[in-house]
C-alpha cells in the first residue's frame, strides 16, 4: 500500500510541471511591462531593423505569422494594410515577422501592397527572443505584441487573421 501511495505521490506531483504552461501562460515568454527585444534582423529590402531601436519611442506592433503569401497570413496582413492610415496616426509602427526569405518578403509586400516592414528571421532570432512558439518546429505562431515606449502593453497569443487590425485598434482605444 505503501509503495502505491508513494507512486501516486510522485506522479501527482509530477503532473502540474508536466502541464504547466509557458512562463506568461499563453504560449510567449513574454510579460505585460517587458522591453522590446534588442534584436536586429533583415527587412524585406535586405536593411537591418533593430527592434529596440525602432521600437523605444511611440506604439510598435510586430505579429508574427508562420508563411508569406498563405491564406490566413495574407488575410493578417491585409487587415493591418486596409487600417494603415488609422493606425498611423495613432503612431503604430508595424513589423511583421516570420521566417521566409528576404525575397519571399519583398515578393510578399509587393504582390499585397504591404506599406510596413517585413523582417526576415531565417535563424528564427527574433521568435527565440519573444518565446514565440513553432509548429512543427519550422514556422512561427501567429502572435502580436504591442509596445508602447518599449514596453509590452497587449499581447495576442492567438492572433486573428482578418480583425489583426481591428482587434489592434480596439486595444489602443482603451489604452
Amino acid at each position: 500500500m505503501k509503495i502505491i501511495v508513494a507512486i501516486a505521490v510522485g506522479f501527482f506531483g509530477l503532473v502540474p510541471s508536466v502541464f504547466a504552461a509557458s512562463p506568461a501562460q499563453d504560449g510567449s515568454k513574454m510579460k505585460l511591462g517587458d522591453p522590446i527585444p534588442a534584436v536586429t534582423v533583415p527587412n524585406q529590402d535586405g536593411k537591418p531593423v533593430n527592434l529596440a531601436e525602432e521600437g523605444k519611442t511611440g506604439y510598435a506592433l510586430v505579429y508574427f505569422y508562420p508563411k508569406a503569401m498563405s491564406k490566413g497570413c495574407t488575410a493578417q496582413a491585409c487587415s493591418l494594410r486596409d487600417s494603415y492610415t488609422e493606425l498611423q496616426q495613432k503612431g503604430v509602427k508595424i513589423f511583421g515577422v516570420s521566417i521566409d526569405t528576404v525575397e519571399a518578403q519583398k515578393k510578399f509586400q509587393d504582390e499585397d501592397h504591404l506599406p510596413f516592414e517585413l523582417l526576415s528571421d531565417k535563424e528564427k532570432e527574433v521568435i527565440s527572443a519573444f518565446g514565440v512558439p513553432l509548429v512543427n518546429g519550422s514556422f512561427a505562431t501567429r502572435q502580436a505584441y504591442l509596445f508602447k515606449e518599449g514596453k509590452l502593453v497587449w499581447l495576442d497569443a492567438k492572433a486573428s487573421t482578418d480583425r489583426q487590425a481591428q482587434d489592434l485598434l480596439t486595444v489602443l482605444a482603451s489604452l
